[in-house]
């Protein structure tokens, strides 16, 4: 079991708090004991190394970590000083004080070094549904299982679960986050910034030198020799699959995070993304190099599949040990294109599997690992669909995290107790269910739709077709569909109605750089509403908010989920479920 310290707040200053030194990892950080960090300090000015003074818990720096740190005097060529030790570890659990004088100022942090018990788990899986809110989850329940005189007629997997926790999301630097700094708190357990992951993000001008700190991917396979495995059906190279294996403060930099998902070599790798797998003169792709990442995968021995059928070729072989699945040159398509209405890049890439396809294939390779395996599960499309108030489509493609996580619940009580189970949002979409739209879709409506929403009682219930066996009704046009709206808005028109062709676009790219404009495309569409947004004119889609996310869980270690939580702590579930710690092997 995790054994907590409290820490007071140590603030030692002798000019102003923003004068000082900045120090990363940064005060109140939670670190694993053993597990890997670049310790740095930034000056805010050039000092004289002759008056520098760091020390650990009142030791010199150099003693505790083991090596002495690199002074650069003018880091960037500004007239600014660093200190950075790369690759530094502390074993022993308890508080630690880490002071930085440069003979002016002085500052103080405090960190918690923890430790883990003995292994509980002998594989975990996190499954995350980017942008996941509470209103796609209840939507999800409504069209999958269903609802007789106030009463749900089923469960999804990902509720009936016997652990549940609410958690908070903020970064280090807002309290709003990103895919990628919200994922990064999740596999390091450290805060980060907005677009960053794996690392502190400093000030210097390249986005790869930052103060890294160890994913639990390479914990797992350095203190264990664990599997990994890592499945989206966004590109790999999104911030929540990067953000396993990745260190970079720049999430948008495709080419070098796809370098590194090759450095760090999961033993799985499925998703979209192959542009940036490609060398730029290969058709689709959209490399600045020459190198064929895909050519480089094949020779280090992985299979390499880019459609269902070659997915299911490689299931019913027992051979298979290592895997890379690209499956779209972008993100892949959601479940309510692909079985459905054949919309977005389904004519492009028509034999795309299914996210518990997908799983299945994952389990079946990883299982062979007799030392266990970490696998993460991201339905990312909910929160491109959420952004492009695409409400429809993230239902369904939440329906389709469900049936995975259902797969995988199967798949573990089948072999026993081994395996912890965790499901959650990286952030919150602003969405809310009201009511329904009472609208009949093949007819041009005589009224605003706006006044054809249903609230209280003029809600009602929804009138979907029965779902088919995975869940999913045959049709969204119904007369009486789910009125979900979002409170972030860019300027758009509203049509109250699914979109049967293609994806929503509210918006598009406006006349000046870094702006959008409305779609003029549904400006005609019968009964649209002209809707102000409430967003600046830079952002051409809804956007994140702030409120807690829901984990559940199941398995050995998911009786830590429980009441309010921080995302860093839900890596300290997943390190003391696989007994990480360097006093805890």
């Amino acid at each position: 079991m995790i054994k907590p310290v409290t820490v007071s707040l140590g603030l030692l200053l002798s000019a102003s708090a923003a004068d000082a030194q900045t120090i990363y990892p940064i005060d109140r950080a939670e670190i694993l004991s053993g597990a890997r960090f670049d310790f740095k300090v930034e000056f805010p000015d050039k000092v004289d190394p002759a008056k520098l003074k760091v020390t650990v818990n009142g030791q010199d720096h150099a003693a505790v970590f083991g090596q002495p740190g690199t002074f650069v005097e003018r880091e960037d060529g500004k007239d600014q000083s660093s200190l950075i030790l790369r690759n530094v570890a502390l074993s022993k659990p308890g508080s630690v004080a880490v002071e930085v004088s440069d003979g002016t100022r002085s500052r103080t942090v405090k960190w918690t070094v923890y430790d883990t018990g003995p292994r509980k788990a002998k594989n975990v899986i996190l499954f995350i549904g980017d942008g996941l809110s509470p209103a796609h989850r209840v939507a999800a329940r409504l069209l999958s299982k269903g609802i007789a005189e106030g009463k749900s007629l089923g469960k999804l997997a990902i509720d009936d679960m016997p652990h549940m926790a609410l958690v908070a999301t903020a970064g280090s630097d807002s309290i709003i986050t990103d895919s990628a700094n919200a994922a990064s708190a999740y596999a390091t357990g450290h805060k980060a910034a907005v677009n960053a992951m794996g690392v502190y993000a400093d000030r210097t001008a390249s986005p790869f030198d930052d103060p890294r700190v160890e994913t639990i991917a390479s914990l797992a396979k350095r203190r264990h020799g664990m599997g990994i495995g890592i499945v989206t059906n966004t590109e790999v190279e999104d911030a929540t699959p990067a953000a396993m294996v990745a260190h970079t403060r720049r999430r948008a930099a495709y080419d070098q995070i796809v370098e590194q998902l090759y450095a760090a070599k999961p033993d799985v790798l499925m998703g979209g993304g192959a542009a940036n797998f490609l060398p730029q003169t290969a058709s689709g792709s959209k490399r600045k190099d020459e190198v064929d990442y895909v050519a480089r995968f094949r020779d280090d021995g992985y299979s390499v599949v880019t459609t269902k059928t070659e997915l299911d070729a490689v299931n019913a072989k027992s051979d298979t040990r290592k895997l890379l699945g690209l499956f779209a040159t972008g993100n892949m398509d959601g479940a309510l294109d692909r079985k459905f209405l054949k919309g977005g890049g389904v004519k492009k890439f028509p034999d795309q599997p299914d996210l518990t396809g997908q799983v299945q294939a994952a389990l079946n390779i990883l299982s062979k690992n007799d030392a266990g395996f970490f696998l993460m599960v991201e339905s990312g499309m909910i929160d491109k669909y959420a952004h492009a108030l695409d409400m429809e489509r993230a239902v369904y493609d939440t329906i389709m995290l469900d049936n995975a996580v259902a797969l995988a619940r199967k798949w573990a009580l089948a072999r026993g107790d081994d395996t912890l189970i965790l499901v959650l949002a990286d952030h919150n979409h602003p969405n809310s269910l009201v009511g329904t739209i009472n609208d009949d879709m093949s007819t041009t409506p005589n009224v605003p739709l706006r006044e054809r929403v249903g609230t209280y009682d003029k809600a009602g219930f929804p009138n979907y077709p029965a779902p088919d066996a995975d869940g999913y009704p045959s049709r969204v046009d119904v007369s009486r569909r789910l009125a979900l709206f979002s409170a972030s808005l860019p300027d758009h028109y509203e049509t109250f109605r699914p979109k049967l062709d293609n994806p929503n676009e509210p918006s598009v790219k406006g006349n000046a750089p870094g702006t959008f404009r409305i779609n003029e495309k549904y400006k005609d569409v019968p009964g649209a509403v002209l809707r102000p947004g409430n967003l600046p004119a830079m952002m051409g889609a809804s956007v994140h908010s702030g409120e807690d996310v829901i984990l559940t869980g199941t398995g050995p270690g998911s009786e830590r989920v429980r009441g309010s939580m921080d995302n860093t702590d839900v890596f300290r579930i997943m390190a003391d479920a696989l007994g990480l710690a360097a006093a805890g092997r």
